[in-house]
């Protein structure tokens, strides 16, 4: 099994391990991220800071003399380094070698974001995203953990043969607030021990294919309405409800000894520590639970007998970068329990290599100096030298990794489980979501043109004598719509809430243009559902089939119960061209499947839409 087991709970006896100088064990303890480098003189913005927008997709000489010269404990990756099957195995390859390079000779930490849904990096025309967690857990009243595992066993797999070793996966925040906008479908759902048994049987499949897994995010992010990458979330929940919904599925992971790492949240939580800090700009405010000792050690290490890695979530978020330096951010976390720091520097140029080792030279001084713990810091080496330990070891050529990547990514039975997925896990909330065989002309409203053709290219395939028209719910008028409508025999509206945040997108470097896309946005969340009502009463009134569709989070659903023949929901909404330049998508297979009868919805909802339930459940424990 990956990572450490009961019986590591000690330290490493010192002839156990390798000798290292204070700067090794620190660039151990870091995790860089590569997203974009541009190897010649790049712009910079009004704040003085490194402008490149060039992704990082082979290994450039400086940067595997980083890896190698500094001994730099872990690297992420992101979707823009990653383009095909043969160009993520090479980049991968090649970072490995640069790991094995180093003096110490550990394996490199090689991690990507893989939870699947909403959240994957790995190309979707090239590999098994699935439909993510909350479809997972629409499928448990029927199947169990059978789902969960099987995700977990192919996220693995593909995984292990693009060379990651380290999977920033599974999430096991609770969601149990539907305004939500950073968590939703990527939670297994509202109820703890539910998400508990998922989660732990996504993680315990992904280990078992060599692939380090890690559970998000400590002590738990599914009570914001903030999301942590734009802002700083507080829970207000008390001791005994944070116990009994946030830790929870932690504590049940923990115990069936499969948890080896966890990531931090950048929350605050005042029941757990309301002790405060200065900020950069001279406020006072509560720490968050990334830089909170009596969090991340009292609570995490010795109350729940926590023994693996303790990760940082990206360090470049608003929640610590609006209130830290980057050194002063890494010292916190650091005192706080944290083993590895989560891209506390953006390295996108020559320049920020250099800004790098000044880093690793500031908290070497901090050590000396005694701002950081230097028992701390060897106990978090220990840690990080054994669980890469267990690292599986390759002696594949890269001919050989290349040769097994392309018979394992993507295979059929691999796609064939992704659409029984999808299929069982849709959702009828009202209604069966079947068309009945009077429509021949049908008229779809989608968030944009792609997710529209995906959906006509797949209705197609069952009823191609029925005429499709497509409209954008974010560019059509009302006036152009009633046209529509009155023309087609059936209107069917999807929606897509909350909208896509920078996490999707793949991080803070994405924040500008996520803004300008909600800028060009020509109707407002309000508006757009004003919209959407006043189209399907429309539509209801002249004696068309009405359909509402919930892309994402269904708590939205109940806006449209008294409007909507047939409401469902699907949990996600991704969709990709294919090899023949067509847009299709897992989902969108499911949802033609059962508006033409070939299926029947079977999924049941992981979170409650009732509106006076959630009131309820909103104020419970605060």
């Amino acid at each position: 099994m990956m990572g450490l087991s009961a019986c590591d709970e000690h330290e490493l006896d010192k002839g156990d391990q390798p000798l290292a100088t204070l700067k090794q064990q620190l660039a151990q303890k870091i995790m860089l991220d590569f997203r974009y480098y541009c190897h010649d003189e790049i712009a910079f913005d009004g704040d003085k800071a490194s402008v490149c927008t060039q992704p990082m997709t082979e290994l450039p000489e400086e940067i595997a003399q980083l890896i190698a010269g500094t001994d730099l404990g872990g690297v992420i990756l992101f979707s823009d380094n990653l383009v095909s099957v043969e160009q993520i195995v090479t980049l991968n390859h090649q970072l490995a070698v640069a790991g094995q390079n180093a003096a110490l000779k550990l394996p490199l930490f090689i991690a990507v974001d893989q939870e699947g849904g909403r959240v994957a990096r790995l190309p979707r025309n090239h590999s098994t995203a699935f439909t993510g967690s909350m479809s997972i857990a629409a499928t448990y009243a029927k199947h169990g953990v059978k789902y969960a595992r099987l995700s977990g066993e192919i996220i693995g797999q593909e995984l292990m043969a693009t060379g990651f070793n380290l999977n920033f996966a599974p999430t096991v925040d609770v969601n149990v607030n539907p305004d939500n906008p950073v968590i939703n479908v990527r939670s297994f759902g509202e109820d703890a021990d539910q998400v508990a048994e998922l989660a732990t049987a996504q993680l315990k499949a992904m280990q078992s294919q060599q692939v380090l897994g890690t559970l998000k995010h400590f002590p738990g992010h599914g009570d914001t309405s903030v999301d942590s990458h734009t802002g700083l979330p507080l829970v207000a929940h008390n001791v005994s409800k944070i116990k009994q919904v946030d830790l929870a599925p932690f504590q049940y992971a923990i115990e069936q000894n499969v948890a080896h790492a966890i990531m931090t949240a950048h929350i605050q939580y005042p029941a757990l520590d309301s002790s405060t800090f200065v900020s950069k700009d001279g406020k006072t405010m509560i720490k968050p639970a990334t830089m909170s000792k009596a969090i991340l050690t009292d609570l995490l290490r010795e109350k729940m007998n926590f023994q693996g890695l303790v990760i940082t979530d990206a360090l470049d978020m608003k929640g610590i970068s609006e209130f830290f330096d980057e050194t002063q951010a890494v010292i916190e976390t650091f005192n706080a329990g944290a083993d590895i720091a989560l891209m506390p520097i953006a390295i996108r140029s020559k320049g920020d290599i250099v800004k790098f080792e000044q880093l690793l030279s500031s908290l070497a001084q901090a050590v000396e100096q005694g701002a950081l713990n230097r028992e701390m810091v060897e106990q978090s080496f220990n840690r990080i030298w054994h669980a890469k330990q267990q690292l599986p070891s390759s002696t594949m050529t890269l001919k050989q990794k290349l040769e097994q990547a392309r018979t394992v990514l993507a295979n059929d039975k691999a796609k064939a489980i992704e659409q029984e997925l999808s299929d069982q896990a849709i959702t009828a909330i009202k209604g069966t979501g079947q068309l009945s065989a009077e429509v021949k002309h049908l008229h779809i409203l989608f968030p944009d043109d792609n997710k529209c053709q995906a959906l006509n290219n797949e209705i197609a395939r069952y009823r191609a004598e029925i005429k499709i028209t497509c409209s954008n719910t974010m560019t059509a008028t009302v006036a152009e719509e009633i046209v529509r409508v009155k023309q087609a025999d059936a209107l069917i509206v999807a929606n897509v809430t909350p909208k896509q945040s920078v996490v999707e997108m793949g991080g803070m470097a994405d924040l500008p243009r996520l803004l300008e896309q909600l800028k060009k946005s020509k109707r407002s969340k309000t508006d757009q559902d004003n919209f959407i009502k006043e189209l399907l009463t429309f539509a209801k009134q002249k004696g068309k089939e009405t359909l509402f569709i919930s892309l994402r989070m269904p708590y939205d659903a109940i806006d449209y119960r008294a409007i909507a023949d047939h409401i469902i929901a699907t949990y996600s909404y991704n969709q990709y061209e294919d090899s023949m330049g067509k847009q299709t998508g897992t989902v969108y297979q499911s949802i033609a499947k059962l508006l033409t009868g070939q299926i029947q919805a079977q999924g049941q909802l992981p979170v409650t839409i009732d509106t006076q339930k959630l009131k309820e459940n909103a104020t419970a424990g605060h």
